[in-house]
C-alpha cells in the first residue's frame, strides 16, 4: 500500500521566530494614556507615564516620572566626552532609569522603576523610548 500525502486544514504551522511583544510592540487591547474609568488589571512600566491604580491611596491616573542617569546614558556620553564636549548626557533622558510615582499630592509613593541596564541601547535608537501601557480587566 502506497502512502499518500494529504494536506491538513486547520492546523497552524509552527513558527519559531521572535514574539512581536518581546520586540516592544504594544498589544492591541492595551490601555495607553489616561485610563478614564477603565479598570486596570496589570501595568507595564517603561519610559513614559503609565496608566495605573495606586496600591497605596487608590488613585487612578498616570504616574509621574523622575529620571536618573544609567550606564547606557554614560556610554552615550563617553565618546563625545573623549572629543572634549559632553552635550548628550542631559539631553539623552530616553536612556536614563525611570522611577514612577503616584501623582496624588498626598501620596507621592514610588510605585515602580524601569531600569535601562543595557549599555548597547545607545546603538538601538528605535528602542530608546518604550511606551508604558496597561491591560484592562
Amino acid at each position: 500500500m502506497e502512502k499518500k500525502e494529504e494536506e491538513v486544514e486547520g492546523v497552524a504551522g509552527y513558527y519559531g521566530g521572535e514574539n512581536e511583544y518581546q520586540r516592544g510592540v504594544i498589544p492591541p487591547n492595551a490601555v495607553v494614556g489616561v485610563p478614564k474609568g477603565i479598570p486596570i488589571q496589570q501595568t507595564i512600566y517603561r519610559d513614559t507615564p503609565a496608566p495605573f491604580n495606586c496600591p497605596y491611596c487608590g488613585t487612578t491616573g498616570l504616574t509621574t516620572l523622575r529620571s536618573k542617569p544609567s550606564l547606557a546614558a554614560f556610554v552615550g556620553c563617553l565618546i563625545p566626552m573623549m572629543l572634549g564636549v559632553c552635550f548628550l548626557c542631559p539631553s539623552m533622558d530616553c536612556l536614563w532609569h525611570k522611577y514612577h510615582y503616584c501623582p496624588n499630592p498626598k501620596c507621592q509613593q514610588k510605585v515602580a522603576e524601569f531600569q535601562k541596564s543595557d549599555p548597547c541601547a545607545v546603538m538601538d535608537p528605535v528602542h530608546w523610548t518604550q511606551e508604558s501601557f496597561a491591560f484592562s480587566s
